[in-house]
């Protein structure tokens, strides 16, 4: 018997490699089968190289669970070690027999997973000891069995062992009891080893069978050896790629499409990204890509390898050229990240153009699901603008697509303003918004339906590319101001007329949570609708900036300011501002007489007092001019109060009030009920 202490530069490896070196302490299963994986690679290296003469039989990887012992047992066939071996890779800590054995055979090794030489070492962190039971392939070894409490202490004895291989004996912990239950074993073997190139069995494969689930003979292979990403794609068909997808997510539709990446040059890389159908934001969901390492599964945190507009897509990445570290759950920062990363945007690019090109009305087909991803990596990637725009594409409230070139041509003529910029309008909702649309439409111009969830988000990135362009909401502002033409139109009315006016419908709009009422008058002819609300473009814009954007806050706690145009144009704006005059004219008089002289007497005291100094001012002026403002306000507020008795108790106001407001569904409860009530007994 050989003892020992395992060469290590300190007393406390294994609490840091307890705690510290490992992310997740579920990953030793995956470390323990991959090193079985590797010795049952490297034997068919030896096999194939002529160095190992023997049979290869049965190279099945076996996990064995023992609750009674506690224990769980990783057996191959593979290599095996010799007490030497053993003394070089187990007992010397990071000398990794992986490094060896690669510059050995580097033109013809089998995929190798680990090369990171503390794999085996994850074992303690779920075990108060552990054994190995191994027999080397080379003519005459003996089997010796290593074993180690967890201290640097272990010893070598020999064993008994018929076939090459390894057995490897975790004795799991108090602590960790939770990984002797069977179905998380098998959890964490379907996680992490599923697609391992040779097959590893946990158990055997159950039936019903006299009223319950009995084992059979067959043993329960938990891989598939030749995943779909490892296979030419020549030889696929549409239907092999979909059951792939069941297979990864067995709860989803089927994709849109998909893409096989497959390059060897100047980084190995294979996978399948698949573009999945997004009902709605709830399914919204990141790291659904799985990233592998020569077929083991090392984590679905990709955002350094797969740009981050792409991690809204699913399916699988594997590349051994990925810089891990030791633990193989976190990228290293690497320029060769970067370049993957760039080819993976290229790809996806490449192939959506060629799809495009291939079958546009196909791809208009799936254009509402697709369109998420193109905005999304508009917004996140500086030049993915560039690529996309060519297969990028507009819908219009009609249902027609075109592309952005398509669009330009399109509204050139009509939708020019004054100062030349070419202006596109959109609508975000075609129910809500079908008046605001129908008027525009009227008018000559093209609605665009922005309604995806990161349609409007994307505007100020168009604007900038597009040259002297803007986007417009359609409900933004009246028709014939949405696209100014030339200057606006002025009312006739005088300045009191029109203050009268907006003041009686000031009066009467409605106290909404968060929603502030502007009441303007402007001219927008007869034809046109009585009462308009409109919402300010800018201001809109970056309350919804402020959903998608942190430091945006700001705007997404100011209310909502709805500017309420009334058309003086209007009969039934005439018809109010008439009735008012005739019923209130002799009641007003002296009221706005006594306002404009109280005005013109402030006006010349303001005149006194202007390019004095303060200290010239006497308190006698200043007394003066604040009781002069006191008397306006005093007036100017009585002059309110008749302009709302007389609103309060005029129907037309606030039906003319309430139908722009259910226009713009902003109607609702109480108020709806007294809109109806009212609308019958106008009727009668």
């Amino acid at each position: 018997m050989q003892k020992g202490n395992i060469g290590v530069t300190t007393e406390n490896i294994f609490p840091v490699i307890k705690k510290f070196l490992y992310s997740d302490q579920e990953i030793f299963l995956r470390e323990m089968v991959s090193n079985a994986v590797d010795a049952t690679q490297k034997l068919k290296t030896l096999k194939e190289k002529g160095e190992y003469t023997g049979e290869l039989d049965d190279l099945t990887v076996r996990v064995s669970l023992d609750t009674e012992k506690g224990t769980i047992t990783i057996s191959d066939h593979g290599i095996g070690m010799t007490e030497e071996e053993i003394d070089k890779y187990i007992n010397q800590i990071a000398f990794s027999g992986v490094t060896d054995f690669l510059e050995k055979y580097k033109d013809n090794a089998n995929n190798i997973i680990g090369h990171f030489g503390l794999g085996f070492y994850s074992s303690f962190m779920v075990s108060k000891k552990v054994e190995i039971i191994t027999k080397s392939w080379k003519e005459g070894s003996k089997a010796v069995k290593w074993s180690c409490d967890g201290s640097p202490a272990y010893e070598i004895d020999d064993a008994e062992r018929e076939a090459h291989g390894s057995d490897i004996i975790l004795y799991v912990d108090d602590d960790s009891k939770e990984f002797l239950d069977k179905f998380k074993l098998e959890g964490l073997l379907n996680k992490y080893c599923k697609f391992l190139p040779v097959p590893v069995a946990f158990g055997k494969k159950t039936e019903w069978k006299d009223g319950k689930q009995v084992e059979t003979a067959e043993d329960n292979i938990i891989n598939n050896v030749e995943p779909l990403w490892t296979k030419t794609p020549s030889t696929l068909k549409d239907e092999d790629y979909k059951s792939f997808y069941r297979t990864l997510y067995p709860m989803h539709d089927e994709p849109l499409f998909w893409i096989h990446l497959n390059v060897d040059y100047p980084f190995n890389l294979t996978g399948i990204l698949y573009f999945p159908r997004i009902k709605n934001s709830l399914e919204l969901q990141k790291n659904k890509i799985q990233l592998y390492c020569n077929q083991v599964f090392v984590t679905d945190q990709v955002e350094g390898i797969v740009p981050e507009f792409l991690t809204l897509l699913h399916g699988v990445i594997d590349s051994p050229d990925i810089p891990l570290n030791v633990s193989r759950s976190y990228l290293q920062s690497d320029r060769e990240v970067k370049k993957i990363s760039t080819y993976i945007t290229k790809k996806v690019s490449d192939r959506l153009k060629a799809i495009f090109n291939e079958d546009r009305k196909a791809y208009e087909e799936k254009w509402d699901d697709l369109k998420l991803f193109i905005n999304y990596g508009i917004l996140t990637e500086e030049n993915f603008f560039d690529r996309a725009k060519d297969f990028s594409l507009f819908k219009d409230t009609e249902g027609k697509y075109f592309t952005f070139d398509e669009y330009k041509t399109l509204i050139e003529a009509a939708q020019k303003d004054k100062d030349g910029n070419l202006v596109y309008l959109y609508a975000t909702n075609k129910d809500d918004q079908y008046s605001y649309i129908k008027a525009a439409q009227d008018k000559g111009y093209s609605v665009l339906l922005f309604d995806g969830q990161l349609d409007v988000p994307c505007i100020q990135t168009l604007e900038q590319k597009f040259e002297k362009s803007r986007f417009t909401r359609v409900d933004s502002d009246t028709v014939d101001h949405l696209i100014q033409k030339e200057e606006k139109s002025k009312t006739d009315l005088s300045d009191t007329e029109r203050d009268n006016l907006s003041a009686m419908f000031q009066t009467q709009m409605p106290k909404l949570d968060k929603a502030e009422f502007i009441v303007e008058v402007n001219a927008l002819g007869s034809e046109q609708r009585p009462v308009v609300i409109t919402q300010n473009e800018w201001m809109r814009r970056m309350k919804d900036m402020s959903r998608y954007q942190s430091g945006m806050n700001f705007y997404g706690q100011m209310p909502d300011t709805f500017n309420i145009v009334l058309n003086s144009d209007h009969a039934l704006i005439k018809r109010v501002l008439g009735d008012a005059q005739a019923q209130l004219s002799e009641e007003l008089k002296p009221i706005e007489s006594e306002i404009k002289g109280q005005e013109a007497r402030l006006a010349a005291l303001n005149q006194q007092t202007e390019g004095k100094k303060p200290e010239e001012i006497t308190q006698e002026m200043k007394d003066d001019k604040a009781n002069t403002q006191k008397a306006i306000d005093e007036q100017k507020e009585k002059k309110e109060g008749v302009l709302r008795g007389f609103a309060e108790k005029n129907d037309v106001i606030h039906q003319l009030i309430d139908l722009a407001l259910l226009q713009n569904g902003m109607l609702k409860g109480e108020a709806l009920d007294k809109f109806l009530q009212r609308s019958v007994e106008l009727i009668k």
